[in-house]
């Protein structure tokens, strides 16, 4: 890989720490002046983690300098960043909910129900095929497999400022989930529809019930006590499930052998998500735009950092050479 897009990589890699040290500012606030309470021994304890993540890293690169394995540099980096993410994200979802905006659900179901996908009739279909049940069941918990396997499998194939993008693209579209959701909280289209979950045998509710549940009692007390181990998905609208497929399908794409597979797993999870998350469709749209919006925002700070170093004379604007697709 040609040094300078090393340089660049290394840029976007403490540039992408201002995200989550600005979240992590706006979580700090909510607990101080706001209802939310955090188990402090969980939140530690992954807090810790994470730092120690990153300083081992840091640490690894200061001492062994250019002999450092960049590989493991970038990949304990960029898994450090990504939990950080969503243990500050977690709760900061629930200050979301806190908010006590109205209810969304009947306007997300008429938007449904405008472009011909009634979610009744979805979840009818899947549930009288329980081999597609059990499929998409399996589809929507890939989210937790890939955001532990991307960063490895672009840093071991040297896509390292592809990482970086990917990364910064994840706070991005974190950020604007969250701020989003204040203004469309809903609960999921069971609820929407008013029917018992019982009435879909093959599926599984146990992440609508949690949702449910964790809305409701915030809703109702207007505070919230956060354990991170035991965190529902408690934002409808845009879907962070459908926005995290085109996240980790745009990012693996290039990665001879693993792009079409992990394009495969994605687009299940895609599909999975009105289903199985009792999302309505119009968030699994959303959450693809906003995707979609975050990758684009990423690439033109990538852009624009690499000019900004080119000007100061740090890189050449446009290497001739690149051996490795970013």
């Amino acid at each position: 890989m040609l040094e300078s897009d090393t340089r660049l990589a290394w840029r976007l890699f403490h540039l992408n720490w201002l995200p989550v040290a600005a979240m992590g500012g706006v979580l700090l606030l909510a607990v101080l002046v706001g209802e939310l309470s955090i188990a402090p021994a969980t939140f530690a304890i992954m807090c810790g983690f994470c730092f120690e993540l990153a300083l081992i890293g840091y640490l690894y690169i200061r001492l062994r300098r250019r002999s450092a394995d960049l590989r493991l540099v970038f990949a304990i980096g960029a898994i450090a960043q990504l939990i950080m993410l969503v243990v500050i994200t977690g709760p900061l979802s629930y200050v979301a909910v806190m908010m006590n905006w109205p209810l969304q659900d009947q306007t997300l179901l008429a938007i449904d129900r405008a472009l011909g996908l009634d979610p009744k009739v979805v979840a009818s279909f899947v549930n009288d095929r329980p081999w597609l049940a059990d499929a998409l069941d399996t589809g929507y918990k890939f989210i937790k497999l890939f955001i532990l396997a991307t960063p490895i499998v672009l840093a071991a194939t040297m896509r390292l400022v592809r990482l970086q993008v990917f990364v910064g693209a994840m706070s991005i579209a974190l950020a604007h989930t969250l701020a989003i959701s204040v203004f469309t909280p809903a609960i999921g289209t069971y609820y929407g529809l008013n029917v018992p979950v019982s009435d879909f045998p093959s599926l599984n509710p146990s992440f609508y019930t949690a949702q449910l549940h964790d809305i409701l009692a915030v809703r109702a007390d207007r505070c919230a006590t956060s354990n991170l181990f035991d965190l529902a998905g408690v934002v409808s609208f845009p879907s962070f499930h459908a926005a995290s497929a085109i996240l980790y399908l745009w990012a693996l794409w290039p990665v001879r052998g693993l792009g079409a597979v992990a394009a495969v797993m994605n687009i299940l999870m895609i599909l999975s998500t009105p289903v199985i998350g009792a999302h309505y469709v119009i968030d699994v749209i959303g959450g693809i735009v906003l995707a979609v919006a975050a990758i684009w925002a990423a690439k033109r700070c990538r852009d624009a950092v690499a000019r900004e170093a080119a000007r100061a004379g740090r890189m050449p604007p446009q290497p001739q050479v690149s051996l490795q697709p970013n």
